[in-house]
């Protein structure tokens, strides 16, 4: 189908870009890939009166790895992200992505302003405990992952704010696995979960982190196989008995693809074959 009229910018600045949206009141919507907001406006679900296109907007692209965080611009794409080693789980994630295209042209910022619960990055982020730093009107501000991530399709962003940088914990020192099930490679995710180990000198877990992918309208963290395995040994029974508690207190949304019991089982699955990966790679 085609969208309905609306009026379109190209903004040369972050300011001109944070006026264009003041200017267009809540009908403004911003392009960073367009992946999810175009189909939605071709279908007439979404029919803003004016896009903000950041393409040419300076600052927004690039990764800056090295010391304990690694800062990542919105406007990088997947295909950056996924090449690029030194980012661990956020770049196995990123890896499978839809397809080549769209990781050519889907950014990371759009995805995590988009918050959609099926999407691959805003598990990452809540599970490595990362940030979002968004400048509008009123100034800049770092928001938590854990704070970012309100309701279905919802975040904490207002409006008129722009994400300009993600920021993710080093990932030196952990290992990093992605276990991810959908029926087609680039179809959405029916579940997927991600998963980074840290081992104690003995060979024991330290730390784990579990993210959970449409599981429930947000992205969730898998609190309760992370504590079955923290502090316990890394075996392979020692992880299946975490991944049996991987489904508990999810909310997985039935679909046409799978019912919610199905998918608390694919969890449990995936849960345990990303921790394999992770504790093999730690």
């Amino acid at each position: 189908m085609i969208p309905a009229e609306f009026d379109y910018v190209a903004p040369d600045s972050l300011d001109a870009a944070l006026a264009a949206l003041r200017e267009g009141g809540e009908d403004a919507k911003l392009l960073a890939g367009g992946h999810s907001l175009l189909p939605l406006m071709k279908l007439r679900l979404a029919a803003p009166t004016l896009l903000v296109d950041l393409r040419k907007v300076p600052g927004l692209d690039g990764i800056q790895p090295g010391g304990a965080t690694v800062r990542i611009g919105s406007m990088t794409r997947h295909h950056a992200v996924a090449t690029e080693p030194e980012l661990g789980l956020a770049a196995k994630a990123a890896a499978t992505i839809a397809d080549q295209q769209v990781r050519n042209r889907g950014t990371i910022g759009g995805t995590l302003a988009h918050g959609d619960p099926a999407s691959d990055l805003p598990a990452v982020l809540l599970a490595l405990e990362g940030s979002v730093i968004a400048r509008g009107e009123q100034g800049e501000r770092e928001i938590a992952a854990a704070d970012l991530f309100q309701d279905y399709l919802t975040t904490s962003l207002a409006e008129g704010e722009i994400i300009t940088e993600v920021r993710l914990p080093s990932a030196a020192g952990w290992g990093a696995g992605y276990a991810k099930f959908n029926r087609r490679a680039e179809d959405w995710a029916m579940v997927a979960v991600c998963a980074a180990v840290r081992k104690a000198a003995d060979g024991s877990c330290e730390d784990v982190r579990v993210g959970l992918t449409n599981m429930a309208g947000v992205p969730l963290r898998a609190t309760a196989s992370e504590q079955a395995l923290r502090g316990g040994g890394l075996d392979a029974g020692a992880i299946a008995a975490a991944a049996e508690h991987t489904a508990e207190g999810t909310d997985p949304p039935a679909d046409l693809n799978a019912s919610a019991d199905y998918k608390r089982h694919l969890a449990r699955v995936l849960c345990r074959r990303a921790l394999e990966e992770a504790a093999a790679a730690a």
